[in-house]
């Protein structure tokens, strides 16, 4: 089974993307399951995991009426206030649905770099492996020196990292990222996603540009704790996904057991096993 790991959709009439402009003028626009199916079907995908795009639960109701209604939507990374007194009950709520797999606070977009490790997140988190969830890690990589003692705190806690955490590739500044990414590796179970790279490259990328940063994540945590997201539709913005979808392809080096994993059985181990255990 091949799995895109990290997907979104939206409605620009629901109101609630405040990022999403008319500048970003690629995605500017409604994206739904019409759109991706074709796509999928191209690069031979079997199923997504649909991510949250805002800061809102609204949004990942909308998400998961999506995934009640479509099976190759094999689950739902949404998001919820974790800092708020209610956020352990919209949790369990949300983990009544057997599509719902965690969340993801938008941390690249807060001011407090450290905001991960709040206290108040505590009760939260604790709900999160009470009900067998994941927590998508949306950070940059001046977050990674804090994203190292957050996984330290919460071991029990399933963390992926997403985008690789978003190298400074358009700049080519590989340190201190590689470092630190690789101290995460080695110092924590937790996983990594090969998406989104090519939206930090310069707008001429090509994939001597992004395969040192992408190969350096597949060193780090080996294939295992790798899994293929295609970021669509932001990924739009720099690439299309038949492309990306071939270089990922590409830095499995035509290793059949490193296609397995980075293309389905790591994100299957991450999202899905756990949600079949609730």
């Amino acid at each position: 089974m091949k799995i895109d790991a990290h997907q979104h959709f939206w409605k620009l009439a629901r109101g609630d993307y405040e990022w999403l402009t008319s500048e970003l003028a690629p995605i500017y626009r409604d994206f739904g399951p019409a759109d991706l199916l074709p796509l999928l079907k191209a690069a031979g995908i079997d199923g997504t995991i649909l991510v949250q795009a805002t800061d809102t639960e609204e949004e990942t109701e909308y998400l998961l009426s999506f995934a009640d209604k479509y099976d190759w939507i094999f689950g739902v990374v949404g998001w919820v206030d974790m800092e708020a007194s209610k956020a352990p009950d919209s949790i369990a709520q949300f983990a009544s649905n057997p599509k719902f797999c965690g969340i993801r606070p938008m941390i690249q977009g807060l001011k407090d770099d450290a905001w991960m490790l709040r206290p108040a997140l505590k009760s939260s988190v604790s709900a999160l492996i009470e009900y067998g969830l994941c927590f998508d890690a949306l950070v940059l990589p001046r977050h990674l020196p804090h994203l190292l003692r957050f996984v330290e705190t919460y071991p029990d806690l399933p963390v992926v990292i997403d985008h690789g955490a978003k190298p400074e590739i358009k700049t080519g500044s590989f340190q201190p990222w590689a470092n630190q990414i690789k101290t995460i590796a080695d110092n924590s179970n937790a996983f990594c996603k090969l998406s989104g790279l090519v939206t930090e490259a310069d707008s001429n990328w090509t994939a001597s540009d992004i395969k040192p940063f992408a190969r350096h994540i597949l060193e780090c945590f080996g294939p295992e704790r790798v899994m293929f997201g295609s970021d669509w539709p932001v990924l739009n913005v720099a690439s299309d996904y038949a492309t990306w979808a071939e270089l990922a392809k590409e830095l499995c080096h035509g290793n059949s057991n490193h296609m397995k994993a980075v293309f389905g059985e790591s994100a299957s181990r991450f999202y899905l096993e756990s949600v079949q255990t609730r």
